[in-house]
C-alpha cells in the first residue's frame, strides 16, 4: 500500500461474507484462519481463505488473516505451519499479537500489529515499525492529537519500511485497552488474549462507594456504546491514518454489506475532494440500497475519545440494540398492540423487531408475527409472536423503537452491489481482420483478434453505433466500458456472435494479465542491530506466554520479563482491566468535574468504588494523572488449579 492510498478494511466471519465485503467496496478484508484467530467461533479453512483471496485479488483488494492470540510453546510449531499454508493460499498479511512469531521461520509475508498489542504511544509504535511490522492498528482510545504524534514518530510517509497507521472507525467497543483485560480469565479461565472472552464488561453491576453506599444499581457501567467515526474521517486522515478498520468478525452478512458500503461512500466522497489521495484497490461500486448504520444492531453511537473525553460514551442502561423510535402505543388488546407511527409513511412489516423500555429502564423485545394497517394516518395493529401477558409495563403512551426492519433485511439478502473496473475498448482494423484491445484503469491490457475478410455495412449510418453498443456489453465481467474507440477504414458489419467471441477472449486475456501482475507486498525488514524496547522491565501486562516471545524482548534489551497472566503466576489482587473509560466521570463523580462548583469542590475524591454482580466483586481504582481506571481483582482458585497445558516460568531477576 502506498502512502497516498486510503484502505477500507472490512471484517469477515467467513469467506462468503468476505467476498461480499469486497463486492461492497472493501480494499482489504481481515478474517480468522482455522486456529489462533482471537475469535473462537469465527474459524475458517485454508481452502476457503484461498477462495476469498482469489476473488479479492481480482480487484487488487488484499486479505489479512488474524493469528493474534498469545501462544504456548507447544503451539508455535502448528502456528508456523499454518502461516506457510496461508502464504501458499495467497494471503497478503498476518495480523499478530505474539512477538514470539517474529522469532520463528515464518514465510516472507507482511506482518501487521494486532489491536491486542495495545499501541498508545509514539515510542511503542516506532518500536513495532523498527521490529518489522508493516501496519499497526492504534488503540481505539486515542485522540486526534495523539494519533498525529504517533504518525510523526514513524518518520516520512514515503520512507522505506514506513508502517501504515490503521484505526478502528466503526463497531463494538471493548472498554479495556485491547490486550489489557484479564477479567474473563480470572473468573472463568477463558482468556481474552486467546480469543475466548466471556464479556464481563456487558454485565449489569451494582456500584458502591468506599462507605458502602449504592452509587448505581443494575447498570452496565462497563458497556460502551458502539464506535462511529463517520463525522471524523477527514480529521483522522489529516492525523495520518491510512487504513480504516470496521470491527465485526462475529457480525452477519447484512452488517458487513451495509457498513462497508456506508464507509465506501464516505471515503469516495473524500477522494473526490482530494486528488492527492487514492483508493488502495480497483473498481467502483454501485449499491442497490441506501447504506444506513442505524439499521444494523448497535448500542447507539459514540466517537469515543477521538475529539476528547465525553460523558455519554456508555450504554449503561442496556447492552442490547435499542433501535430507532418509530411511534407509541395507543392501545393494547388480548393478542395485539395498536401503534401510532411518528411518520404516517412508515411501514411496519411481518417479522419486524420492536422494543421498548419498561419502568426499570430494561429493554423489552417484541417480535411481530403479523402487522395490519388500521388507517392511512399511520395507525397499525401488530400481533406479537409471544403472549401479551409476557410484556412487562407495555401500556398506552409507551415509546416503541424498531431494531429490526425485515423489509430492509430482505433487501440485503439479495444481490445488493456491483463492483466494476473501468476499461477502454479499442477496435482496430488490421491486414488479417480485426483486433480488439481492452485496457483497464490500472493499465493492464488484453487483446484478441478476429481473422477473415470484413463486410461493408448495409446501413452505414448505424454501423458505428451498433459496433460500439455490442462491444460495450461487458455484462457480468469485472469491467465497465469507459469509452469505445473504432479505428476502421470504413463502416463495417460484424455479426454479433463473432463480436461476442472477440470480446470474451479479450476480457479473458485482460483478467489473465491482471492475475499475472498481482504481487504480494514485501515483508518489512527489521532494523539491525535490534532497537531497544521502550522499557527494560515487562510485567504480566506484556502477555509473554512462550519462550520465543521472551527471547524476542530479551534481544531488544528488556532485562526483566514476567510471564503472561494466563501462566498463573499472579495469585493476588492485580489490575484485571485497564481502561480510559472512567465510571466516576460518567456518573458525574469526578473531582475534576467538581472543580469550581460551590459546595462540591473538595468534597469529591477519586476513592475506589466497588462493582458487584452476584458473587463477583471487583474494585475500581482511579489513576487521575493519565486519567485511567483500573478494575482490580484476583484469579479464582478453581481457575488457578486448572493449569494450562504448558505453563511457563521466567527468571525475573536482572
Amino acid at each position: 500500500m502506498l502512502p497516498h492510498q486510503l484502505e477500507l478494511l472490512a471484517p469477515a466471519r467467513n469467506a462468503d461474507i468476505g467476498i461480499e465485503a469486497v463486492n461492497h467496496g472493501a480494499d482489504a478484508v481481515y478474517i480468522g484462519g482455522p486456529s489462533f484467530g482471537a475469535r473462537t467461533s469465527a474459524d475458517n479453512s485454508v481452502q476457503d481463505i484461498a477462495r476469498l483471496a482469489q476473488h479479492a485479488h481480482r480487484f487488487n483488494s488484499r486479505i489479512f488473516v488474524t493469528m493474534n492470540t498469545i501462544l504456548r510453546d507447544d503451539e508455535l510449531e502448528p502456528a508456523r505451519q499454518l502461516a506457510w499454508q496461508l502464504y501458499d493460499a495467497g494471503v497478503d498479511a498476518l495480523i499478530v499479537q505474539d512477538m514470539g512469531l517474529l522469532e520463528i521461520d515464518l514465510p516472507p509475508i507482511q506482518l501487521h500489529a494486532s489491536t491486542q498489542t495495545d499501541i498508545r504511544t509514539p515510542e511503542k509504535a516506532r518500536f513495532l515499525q523498527d521490529a518489522g511490522l508493516s501496519q499497526i492498528v492504534l488503540a481505539r482510545e486515542l485522540t486526534l492529537q495523539q494519533i498525529a504524534a504517533i504518525d510523526a514518530a514513524l518518520g516520512p510517509k514515503d520512507a522505506p519500511g514506513r508502517a501504515i497507521l490503521e484505526f478502528f472507525v466503526h463497531g463494538a467497543l471493548c472498554v479495556a485497552y485491547s490486550g489489557q483485560c484479564y477479567i474473563s480469565h480470572a473468573h472463568t479461565g477463558r482468556s481474552a488474549n486467546r480469543g475466548d472472552c466471556s464479556q464481563a464488561c456487558r454485565l449489569p453491576y451494582e456500584v458502591k462507594d468506599s462507605q458502602g453506599r449504592v452509587v448505581a444499581h443494575d447498570k452496565h457501567v462497563l458497556s460502551m456504546k458502539d464506535n462511529n467515526q463517520s463525522e471524523n474521517l477527514r480529521a483522522i486522515i489529516d492525523a495520518g491514518v491510512r487504513s480504516f478498520k470496521i470491527e465485526g468478525r462475529y457480525k452477519d452478512m447484512a452488517y458487513v454489506k451495509n457498513i462497508t458500503a456506508h464507509y465506501r461512500v464516505l471515503l469516495d466522497d473524500i477522494l473526490g475532494e482530494r486528488p492527492e489521495l487514492a483508493r488502495a484497490s480497483s473498481g467502483e461500486c454501485t449499491f442497490h440500497f441506501r447504506p444506513d448504520p442505524d439499521q444494523n444492531f448497535n448500542r447507539e453511537f459514540t466517537d469515543y475519545f477521538v475529539q476528547g473525553r465525553k460523558e455519554d460514551i456508555g450504554a449503561f442502561d442496556t447492552p442490547k440494540n435499542p433501535g430507532r423510535p418509530i411511534g407509541y402505543v395507543t392501545a393494547t388488546g388480548p393478542n395485539f398492540v395498536e401503534l401510532q407511527t411518528d411518520e404516517p409513511a412508515t411501514l411496519i412489516h411481518n417479522g419486524d423487531g420492536l422494543c421498548y423500555l419498561d419502568l426499570q429502564k430494561e429493554l423489552v423485545g417484541l417480535q411481530i408475527n403479523r402487522a395490519e394497517a388500521v388507517n392511512q394516518k399511520g395507525l397499525w395493529r401488530v400481533f406479537p409472536k409471544d403472549p401479551m401477558d409476557g410484556f412487562k409495563d407495555l401500556r398506552k403512551g409507551v415509546q416503541v423503537n424498531r431494531n429490526r426492519d425485515m423489509d430492509w433485511v430482505r433487501g440485503l439478502e439479495k444481490k445488493s452491489a456491483e463492483r466494476r473496473i473501468g476499461a477502454w475498448l479499442r477496435l482496430d482494423e488490421t491486414d488479417e481482420g480485426l483486433a480488439l484491445t481492452i485496457t483497464d484503469e490500472d493499465g493492464h491490457s488484453g487483446q484478441a483478434s478476429l481473422p477473415g475478410p470484413l463486410q461493408d455495412a448495409k446501413d452505414p449510418s448505424q454501423a458505428e453505433n451498433k459496433l460500439r453498443e455490442n462491444l460495450s456489453r461487458l455484462g457480468d465481467t469485472l469491467f465497465q466500458p469507459l469509452d469505445v474507440t473504432l479505428n476502421l477504414t470504413g463502416p463495417r458489419f460484424v455479426p454479433a456472435s463473432q463480436l461476442n467471441v472477440l470480446r470474451r477472449d479479450a476480457v479473458e486475456r485482460l483478467e489473465a494479465a491482471r492475475a499475472a501482475a498481482w504481487h504480494r507486498l514485501p515483508r518489512a525488514k527489521p532494523v539491525e542491530p535490534p532497537v531497544a524496547y521502550p522499557e527494560d522491565t515487562l510485567t504480566y501486562l506484556a502477555n509473554v506466554f512462550n519462550h520465543k516471545a521472551r527471547d524476542f524482548y530479551a534481544r531488544h534489551g528488556v532485562k526483566v520479563i514476567a510471564a503472561a497472566y494466563e501462566s498463573h503466576e499472579e495469585e493476588g489482587e492485580v489490575s484485571l482491566m485497564i481502561t480510559k473509560h472512567c465510571v466516576r466521570y460518567s456518573l458525574s463523580l469526578c473531582p475534576k468535574q467538581a472543580k469550581g462548583v460551590t459546595g462540591v469542590q473538595g468534597t469529591v475524591k477519586a476513592e475506589p468504588l466497588q462493582l458487584i454482580n452476584g458473587k463477583e466483586k471487583l474494585t475500581l481504582r482511579f489513576d487521575c494523572k493519565p486519567c485511567e481506571m483500573h478494575v482490580v481483582g484476583k484469579i479464582k482458585r478453581s481457575v488457578m488449579n486448572a493449569m494450562p497445558a504448558s505453563p511457563i516460568r521466567f527468571y525475573r531477576t536482572r
